[in-house]
């Protein structure tokens, strides 16, 4: 029997609006999820969180430092006047990979203006990447052929962009997940609100991963929420959510591989809290020390998911040191050239000021295009006197 289009869209549009199932269960975890201690050291099995294979994390790894190579140079960027402003992730590399490993390639992707570590591991090119941050006026990647929309700076709003991109896909009879990236702040926003309950309605397959970092730029979670944590935010909107140590890779990778395929099989949204820290400033124009105090950075510094990771695969033997130094050397690599063709100067044309500031351009934006175009031709003329 011949499925049409109509009767595909029929049936999502049935799906979508039965109820949620109560036995499902809606609560996270009293505690966060947790596969690994701070020091790398394996805790009691799960059967609800099978450990990921030791390729995905062995892979997991060389991604996680090359993506803290690449966060390190985009950072001093800014100070070389590459970048205008850059956000750091460093200390978020678990978060920021594990998301991406536990989709396929024809998912789609929703990052804040934080994920940029994310995006080049899901194979985006770096210099692409930072096109934004360096001042240009769009994203830098084509968002339709790399599936990862643009990086968002308003808070939250992609939020609701995910939740109808996932439901447009599931009703038109595709398995896309898609996952849509959050801050501890954003989820103070009402677009995160009206996006998790426009899913929840209607089952579409997203994945909110709330990244709680402890700090929207400086204001503490505290001033964020009463709730025990940000996880029990899905609860009052049917959706089922968990919360997982942040810094701990193998955790991080089984709770969302999880949360991808309870979308994927049609059951609706599921909400994620990964409890991680920033290392570094909000951005390089913050001032971190004038919040929070070196004792709280050298805490965090001990749960260090790289080093957790890299212990826990050298004690089982799938890293060793030549394995370790090969990602090392991978990663330098991998900056230098990103380094390189940074520092290639763009060619910028002054006029392209004026396009695509209004679909027909007006008297006023004309005539300052002509100004514009006349100091242009006099600055030129005056060169070549």
């Amino acid at each position: 029997m011949t499925t049409t289009p109509q009767a595909v869209r029929r049936a999502s549009t049935r799906r979508s609006t039965a109820p949620p199932d109560p036995a499902r269960g809606l609560l996270p975890a009293a505690e966060p999820v947790r596969l690994l201690d701070p020091t790398g050291t394996p805790l009691p099995a799960r059967a609800d969180y099978p450990e990921p294979p030791a390729e995905a994390l062995a892979e997991m790894y060389r991604r996680m430092v090359i993506g803290r190579r690449f966060d390190v140079q985009a950072t001093a960027l800014t100070k070389q006047g590459r970048l205008a402003v850059y956000p750091s992730s460093r200390g978020q590399e678990a978060c920021q990979v594990g998301a991406v490993l536990a989709l396929r390639e024809t998912d789609w992707v929703f990052p804040t203006y934080r994920e940029s570590m994310a995006l080049v591991s899901r194979g985006l090119d770096p210099v692409e990447v930072l096109t934004l941050l360096r001042g240009d006026w769009h994203c830098g990647y084509d968002p339709a052929a790399r599936r990862t929309a643009p990086q968002c700076t308003p808070l939250a709003t992609q939020c609701v962009h995910a939740a109808g991109l996932a439901y447009g896909e599931a009703y038109q009879g595709r398995d896309t997940v898609a996952l849509a990236f959050i801050g501890d702040g954003a989820t103070s926003e009402g677009d995160f609100h009206e996006g998790i309950n426009f899913a929840a309605v209607f089952r579409a397959p997203v994945v909110y991963f709330v990244q709680n970092n402890r700090y929207a730029i400086s204001v503490p979670l505290s001033r964020q929420t009463a709730a025990p944590s940000l996880a029990y935010k899905g609860v009052g909107y049917g959706v089922p959510s968990e919360q997982v140590d942040g810094n701990d890779p193998v955790a991080v990778l089984a709770v969302l591989t999880r949360a991808v395929a309870h979308a994927r099989a049609g059951n609706g949204p599921f909400l994620v809290e990964a409890h991680t820290y920033r290392m570094e400033p909000h951005t390089n124009a913050d001032d971190a020390t004038r919040y929070r105090d070196g004792a709280e950075v050298d805490a965090w510094r001990d749960r260090d998911p790289v080093a957790r990771l890299e212990t826990y695969l050298r004690a089982r033997g799938v890293l060793d040191e030549a394995a370790v130094a090969a990602v090392a050397a991978e990663a330098e690599e991998y900056a230098a050239d990103l380094r390189a063709r940074m520092n290639a100067q763009p060619t910028v044309d002054p006029l392209s000021l004026f396009d695509h500031v209004y679909a027909e351009p007006t008297p006023q934006l004309v005539e300052q295009r002509e100004q514009v175009r006349a100091e242009l031709a006099a600055a030129e003329q005056e060169g070549d006197a």
